[in-house]
């Protein structure tokens, strides 16, 4: 999954793709570097960030999802909490809706997502963005993120929501410190048994900037490292800047598991 973010402020690529021939090229660059999925957000999730207004992020999400949709058959995702967003981007061309807060800012977005026979991610976060890291503390971080993503599936699939459609993500990063995002990426294999497809998203986040002393441009063998290890260990997807370099690491890897 190649993430297109239409934001000036995300973390590591805020204001990069503004402009929307720069941000059609990256996703045309991401799907010829080997991406399976597109997912495409208007509106930043770094810790400490504010949300956006409905029209905003329309403004920024819609006519890059119809302009990729119309040279492209790849699977687009769109990456928001806002359901009037969802269906908008469904009807431009999206397949997968990515809800980072597990339905627990709109749940209007499982019914959506039942109606238009969208695939769903669901995620695990702690508060919102903009307070997530305040507190980060879990007695069982596993089996507490565990509980949340069987409930919101539990909803989801309760909204009609087919079983099949239905993703999880951990979240990590969302919420976690730095230890607990090394912890969830060790013990991700414990969720397999939530029987839902895994995404996971570890591409320059802090947690890998922390371990190696580096800024947000110099993550790359780390993100590498992190996304290899998540598909060794339960994986389906994997939610990247750096889509060639990711595709090629993780090529050898399938080739060592399948020899």
């Amino acid at each position: 999954m190649g993430i297109l973010n239409l934001t000036p402020d995300s973390f590591s690529d805020g204001g990069r793709f503004l402009k929307p021939e720069k941000a059609f090229d990256q996703a045309m660059f991401m799907i010829e570097s080997g991406a399976d999925i597109i997912d495409v957000g208007g509106e930043s999730s770094r810790p400490g960030s504010e949300g956006v207004s409905l029209d905003e992020e329309l403004e920024r999400v819609i006519p890059m999802i119809e302009k990729i949709s119309e040279e492209s058959d790849i699977a687009i995702s769109i990456d928001t909490v806002k359901s009037d967003v969802a269906e908008k981007a469904i009807d431009a061309g999206a397949c997968i809706i990515n809800d980072i807060s597990g339905l627990t800012m709109d749940s209007r977005i499982a019914e959506l997502a039942a109606e238009r026979n969208a695939y769903l991610v669901l995620m695990h976060m702690r508060g919102r963005p903009k307070d997530m890291q305040e507190n980060t503390h879990y007695d069982d971080i596993i089996a507490e993120i565990s509980s949340f993503l069987t409930d919101s599936a539990h909803k989801a699939i309760n909204a009609g929501v087919e079983k099949h459609r239905i993703i999880i993500d951990p979240g990590i990063g969302f919420g976690k410190s730095a230890e607990g995002n090394f912890m969830i990426l060790k013990n991700l294999d414990r969720f397999l048994k939530l029987h839902h497809p895994i995404l996971v998203g570890t591409s320059r986040k802090s947690f890998i900037g922390k371990a190696l002393d580096l800024d947000v441009n110099h993550r790359l063998e780390g993100s590498l490292a992190a996304a290899c290890y998540a598909v060794l260990n339960g994986a389906d997807i994997v939610r990247v800047h750096d889509v060639a370099e990711t595709k090629r690491a993780l090529t050898i890897i399938e080739k060592i598991v399948m020899a």
